[in-house]
């Protein structure tokens, strides 16, 4: 969205906005014909992207995250799938161990 408004701000002669200095502390900034946009990439990288390249690399970003969106939670509906099939052999086996406990097979357990 930052991008589109840059975009479309890009021919005005002059533009006020604000920008995120630290958590909660906002400063405000006039633009003047903006033709680049700078993105941080972590690490403690900061390149300066033309709009399209930078169009480019945060769809790209965004079809990977949501890609790799999907393939977790594939696997969080696996792994509550195996948790209750464990749950349920879980109380199997206890509650065969109670019934093998009535029938004398196995010793009593003292408290």
């Amino acid at each position: 969205e930052a991008l589109k408004f840059l975009r479309s701000k890009a021919d005005d002669e002059e533009t006020v906005t604000s920008f995120e200095l630290s958590s909660n502390i906002l400063a405000k900034a006039k633009l003047a014909k903006v033709e680049s946009v700078c993105l941080w990439l972590g690490a403690n990288v900061m390149m300066e992207f033309s709009f399209d390249e930078a169009e480019t690399l945060l769809s790209g970003n965004l079809e990977t995250a949501t890609t790799n969106l999907e393939k977790v939670n594939e696997q969080l509906g696996f792994l509550r799938d195996q948790i209750t099939t464990t749950e349920v052999n879980m109380a199997r086996v206890y509650n065969h161990e109670v019934r093998m406990r009535k029938a004398g097979k196995l010793p009593q357990i003292k408290e």
